[in-house]
């Protein structure tokens, strides 16, 4: 056990470094909490390669991929819509702030398992099962991709304190554009004309909504600046008017008594002291 678990956790590891997944971590540990995106990367991980070593042990087979890679693709380019969108909190948001945590778990679980699908690694992770001790292949294949997608949480925390916050979204958007044309492409590769039909057009219409809630998103926040603007105006103008006729009700009812002047001593030879 202990040997396939290091094999295992070696494979993994030099496999994922510079795998898209780790870049989705970088990605993903731009916009969000580091350890919200650690414990989605360890969870779809666990249930993925737990996948992995059923099929490969147990019935020594593996399952076709191409589809889940283009379902993977469209959700990265959502990701990426959502991403360019913004997470700009108006009035009635701020109140659901508290479930923003789980909504980021689940989006980046969901992600991760939807990437990892035929992915290198899980085909690795297949393979080694089919030869080694499941156990150790299980626990080491997670703990070597864990470490893998850590390393570049770490890496965009440090970009993240360094760049602007709308530049950071716009790279991430950008990343997650081209993750899901990098999935949508490895799917389509050797599909029918159906297939690849249907998915062009599924691209065109997440683009379209998506393109359409961006414009929507920003005329109704642009409405919402406007308002708290113009309402920040008018109690500007109310507070200097409201304390001029305190003023004057004050005045009329008679003369503000003069301020007590300190006298200074004065010693017996005349001199101020």
């Amino acid at each position: 056990m202990i040997a396939a678990l290091a094999l295992s956790f070696a494979v993994i590891f030099v496999a994922e470094l510079g795998d898209k997944s780790q870049l989705m971590a970088m990605t993903f540990a731009l916009r969000y909490r580091w350890w919200v995106v650690l414990t989605a990367i360890l969870t779809a991980t666990t249930l993925v390669h737990a996948a992995s070593v059923f099929f490969g042990h147990f019935l020594g087979l593996s399952i076709p991929t191409d589809l889940l890679a283009i379902v993977g693709g469209l959700a990265m380019i959502v990701f990426g819509l959502w991403t360019v969108r913004g997470d700009e909190l108006d009035d009635d948001e701020s109140s659901k702030a508290g479930r923003i945590g789980g909504s980021v778990f689940l989006a980046v679980m969901s992600a991760f398992l939807l990437a990892e699908l035929g992915d290198k690694t899980m085909l690795a992770t297949i393979t080694l099962a089919a030869d080694h001790d499941w156990l150790g292949v299980w626990i080491g294949s997670t703990i070597g991709m864990v470490a893998a997608d850590a390393l570049a949480i770490v890496v965009g925390r440090v970009l993240g304190r360094h760049l602007p916050e709308r530049t950071i979204a716009l790279g991430a958007a950008v990343l997650f554009f081209a993750f899901g044309i990098w999935l949508i492409v490895d799917g389509l590769i050797g599909a029918s004309a159906l297939v690849t039909a249907a998915t062009l057009v599924a691209v065109v219409l997440i683009v379209a909504v998506g393109v359409w809630w961006i414009v929507a998103t920003n005329r109704r926040r642009s409405r919402l600046r406007l308002s708290r603007a113009e309402s920040m105006g008018a109690t500007g103008m109310a507070g200097p008017t409201a304390g001029g006729v305190a003023t004057s009700e004050k005045n009329d009812q008679g003369a503000t008594p003069p301020t007590p002047q300190t006298e200074l001593p004065i010693d017996r030879s005349g001199m101020v002291g």
